[in-house]
């Protein structure tokens, strides 16, 4: 039985994570899964924007499935430790690497620890107005190793971060609105459609600028403004030809009017 599925519906793939027994916690094979269906996203040239989801309407992800960690029993051998924490690509599955496509994460329920992380390693975030966001692993002292502490700070600014971090306090959904860490709060059961729906208007927007774009804002974000500007400026040059018959059609009246996302 697969623990986590793909699907694609036009232009956009969904993944999701499939044990809402475990609140969708993610154990060792979930998180290869996770990985595979990044993998497979990325090699469909039909597939412009990601969906990342979990079954159910209790929780979009509750973290690392910490009962599947106790099992191991004390005494953990070094092996075991780096087989956990030490993948390359991130132990919730694929958090320390960067999609070449944009992400959506829709939220219901519980986004807590490992699933907050998953969370904010997407690009958007679109929750249930019933959905519930932290770090409450900070009780049990385990720590935050898949992008935690260096993605929260970036996107709601540090002092907000490490109140999260720093606390284990669980927030709402509307106080992680307003601090600009979800995109958008829906009425309960409307996050999948309404990801879906942003999904399909970012792809069909001209794809070569808007990733370029992407790109620099993410790769841009940690460097120093001259060398942000010249990443900008390389990254623009590569694609101004694009960029200039987009220029021809705003010209003759495409895209006027306000209309966006």
């Amino acid at each position: 039985m697969a623990l986590v599925t793909y699907e694609t519906r036009g232009t956009t793939a969904i993944l999701t994570i499939d044990r809402p027994e475990r609140r969708n916690a993610v154990d060792a094979a979930t998180a290869a899964e996770l990985l595979a269906g990044l993998r497979r996203f990325e090699g469909d040239d039909g597939a412009r924007v990601m969906v990342l989801t979990g079954a159910g309407e209790e929780a979009f992800c509750a973290g690392a499935d910490l009962k599947a960690l106790a099992e191991a029993g004390p005494g953990i051998s070094d092996d075991v430790v780096e087989q956990v924490a030490g993948r390359p690509e991130g132990p919730m599955g694929f958090t320390r690497l960067t999609a070449a496509k944009p992400v959506i994460a829709a939220i219901s329920g519980w986004c807590l620890a490992g699933g907050l992380e998953l969370a904010l390693w997407c690009d958007l975030r679109i929750a249930g107005r019933s959905s519930r966001l932290g770090y409450p692993e900070r009780r049990w002292g385990v720590p935050l190793i898949d992008g935690g502490t260096l993605r929260l700070p970036r996107i709601v600014g540090l002092g907000r971060a490490l109140d999260l971090i720093l606390t284990g306090r669980i927030i709402d959904a509307e106080q992680a609105l307003g601090w600009g860490m979800l995109t958008a709060v829906v009425d309960d059961g409307r996050h999948l459609e309404r990801a879906l729906e942003l999904a399909d208007r970012l792809a069909g927007f001209p794809q070569e600028t808007m990733l370029s774009d992407r790109r620099s804002a993410i790769e841009g974000s940690t460097l120093p403004l001259a060398e942000g500007l010249e990443l900008e400026k390389r990254l623009g040059l590569e694609s101004v030809r694009a960029g200039i018959e987009g220029a021809a059609r705003f010209a003759a009246g495409e895209g006027r009017g306000g209309t966006g996302v």
